[in-house]
């Protein structure tokens, strides 16, 4: 009987032992796939966020003063640097000339070969800006907003504009093509008002 309890005991140890082992190995193996969860979804996580972060990149909009020389110790004066060695205009709005430099894109080349011309212009809050005609351009030069001073190609109806304020303000407008920049004080346009059939010449 003795021996009998002796076999039962060391039999139940040896069954309660087991469980245990199994018992280690189950929560080893439970940590081991918890950790390469833990892992997977940290990688999953940092290659959202990489993604995420090249999606805002490449959707990041074009502005004005991309690539733009601009000057701001003088903020009377136009915010552009005209480019040097650009094609020097005058604006006749009446008796008052405004010039200007237009630069060599694809748009201010096609105005160029144009002058000279008469273009309807009138005034509103931020510009002078008429409908004119439609002149070839570069998708990669559209961009949204403008510079104090500058002269743009509005590529939306097309409008042929004159921006003198508000740059600050302006990157919520689209569909512009910069084509150069007046060279005089900015008020001396700013401060005109109406509408006028400006003669657009090349400077001599």
């Amino acid at each position: 009987m003795t021996i009998k309890k002796a076999s039962a005991f060391v039999a139940a140890l040896t069954l309660c032992l087991t469980l245990v082992s199994c018992g280690n190995a189950s929560g080893q193996s439970s940590s081991q796939t918890s950790a390469q969860s833990s892992t997977q979804s940290g990688s999953q996580s940092s290659s959202q966020a990489q993604e995420s972060a090249q999606q805002e990149t490449s959707s990041k909009k074009a502005v004005a003063k991309d690539g733009a020389t601009m000057q701001t110790a003088d903020p009377s004066m136009p915010t552009r640097v005209p480019m040097k060695g650009g094609t020097k205009i005058n604006m006749h709005f009446g008796d008052k000339v405004i010039p200007g430099v237009l630069n060599d894109s694809e748009t201010a080349k096609a105005l160029i070969a144009k002058l000279p011309i008469t273009q309807h212009v009138s005034r509103y809050s931020h510009d002078f800006c008429g409908v004119t005609e439609e002149l070839p351009y570069k998708q990669d030069e559209v961009h949204y907003g403008w510079l104090n001073g500058d002269i743009d190609y509005a590529t939306d109806a097309p409008y042929f504009t004159i921006l003198f304020e508000d740059e600050g303000v302006s990157e919520q407008y689209g569909s512009q093509v910069n084509i150069g920049v007046i060279t005089c004080p900015l008020k001396d346009i700013s401060g005109l008002e109406g509408s006028f059939d400006v003669r657009i010449e090349l400077a001599e």
